[in-house]
């Protein structure tokens, strides 16, 4: 069940799956439960699964297979990283600057909400 924290119900849900899966209790291949199933679990409509499915997605966690489910993504073999360097590291800097900036932004909406609107899900 999603908390009345202020923080949207389908990053609570994509909190927990994501914690499920770094933590092994949901392993590579294994089928995500049904949308009923997550919708059940957590007290939502099941718009807002499928917004949290959508950013496990894009973070790479999940991928879905059309007529069979959601399945957690067999981890890729891992290599190393290069180094950022001149033009690649400004960038990833300014990037981290704006994610952050996002970030702060969200907690702020989300607390600007839960003010005006106290008894919203």
């Amino acid at each position: 069940m999603v908390e009345k924290t202020g923080r949207p119900a389908y990053l609570q849900i994509v909190d927990e799956l994501r914690a499920q899966i770094r933590a092994g209790s949901l392993p590579p291949g294994t089928a995500l439960p049904s949308i009923a199933q997550l919708c059940e679990r957590f007290e939502v409509s099941a718009s807002v699964v499928k917004s949290a499915i959508s950013v496990l997605r894009t973070e790479g966690l999940v991928v879905g297979q059309q007529g069979k489910g959601v399945f957690v993504r067999e981890a890729p073999a891992s290599a190393p990283e290069p180094e950022p360097s001149g033009i690649n590291a400004e960038v990833l800097d300014q990037l981290t600057q704006m994610r952050a900036s996002v970030k702060e932004l969200g907690d702020r909406l989300a607390a600007l909400e839960s003010a005006v609107f106290p008894t919203r899900k």
